[in-house]
């Protein structure tokens, strides 16, 4: 599968989930975060979301690494993401090829307060086909960690709190209908993001033969920072299983393009709205 048919795809899915077309939102004043703990008005500082519009969607383009056991080979991959915060959603599809040979689409989805993860050999086999409580919050607690990462402002309003715990972290909860996910987020001097961290997100674990579904700690580091476009986007980070036998870092990503405030109906990153 080019990365042209996974685009298309990705559009597809995103159109006809009917979801917000277009927001004309006004610019995050100081006013608006006034009330919110320090630590966190220092990270929206370096976000720099103050004067600019609220962004109400994103699409991303990521390159990196995967597996999905601590034993396996690392596998190229290459991903296109779409999310917003009218209705809140999130589309994630990712292509590898297992084995060096077998291409693999696989689709993280959240919307309708609902989350799902299905894998596909050739786009045609079903390899995973998961729902349920479990997936619905832990594709929600990674939205909420892309917000974090991304697009902060996506999270500025009253189903997200925010909590102070030290000088250098916070704790913030976002809630979905009926579904409540929380995640402790730590930053440097600057209010630059070093770390997520949450218990909200459930794994197959890799260390168990019967594979089965457990709450594990899952974080994402994040090795830097740079300004693309007058904006702060991470340089690079991974994602990290927390288990009771070990650390299982299973994805390394970079972002290699994202652009904000597009419509559903965008079909590449270079053809947006």
């Amino acid at each position: 599968m080019t990365s042209a048919m996974m685009n298309r795809r990705l559009s597809r899915e995103v159109i006809a989930a009917g979801l917000g077309r277009r927001a004309e939102p006004t610019p995050v004043t100081r006013a608006d975060i006034e009330g919110l703990p320090e630590v966190v008005r220092r990270y929206l500082g370096f976000m720099g979301v103050v004067g600019r519009p609220r962004d109400w969607s994103f699409r991303a383009s990521l390159r990196g690494r995967f597996r999905t056991a601590p034993d396996q080979r690392w596998m190229r991959i290459e991903a296109e993401q779409y999310n917003t915060a009218l209705e809140v959603a999130r589309f994630f599809h990712m292509k590898a090829r297992l084995f060096g040979v077998l291409p693999v689409l696989a689709r993280d989805t959240y919307a309708n307060k609902s989350g799902r993860m299905l894998v596909k050999v050739f786009d045609l086999f079903t390899m995973v086909d998961a729902s349920g409580h479990e997936f619905d919050v832990g594709e929600l607690v990674t939205y909420l960690n892309d917000g974090i990462l991304l697009a902060p402002s996506m999270l500025l309003g009253p189903n997200t709190e925010w909590y102070q715990t030290d000088d250098d972290a916070f704790d913030v909860a976002l809630t979905d209908g009926s579904i409540r996910v929380a995640a402790h987020v730590t930053v440097d001097e600057r209010g630059a993001v070093t770390c997520f961290e949450t218990m909200d997100r459930f794994v197959q674990d890799p260390f168990d033969r019967e594979h089965r579904l457990i709450r594990a700690r899952w974080t994402t580091p994040i090795t830097g920072w740079q300004k693309q476009s007058g904006r702060q986007l991470p340089s690079g980070g991974s994602a990290i299983w927390h288990l009771s036998k070990g650390e299982f870092k299973y994805v390394e990503l970079e972002f290699s393009k994202v652009v904000f405030n597009v419509a559903p109906s965008s079909t590449s990153p270079d053809a947006f709205e």
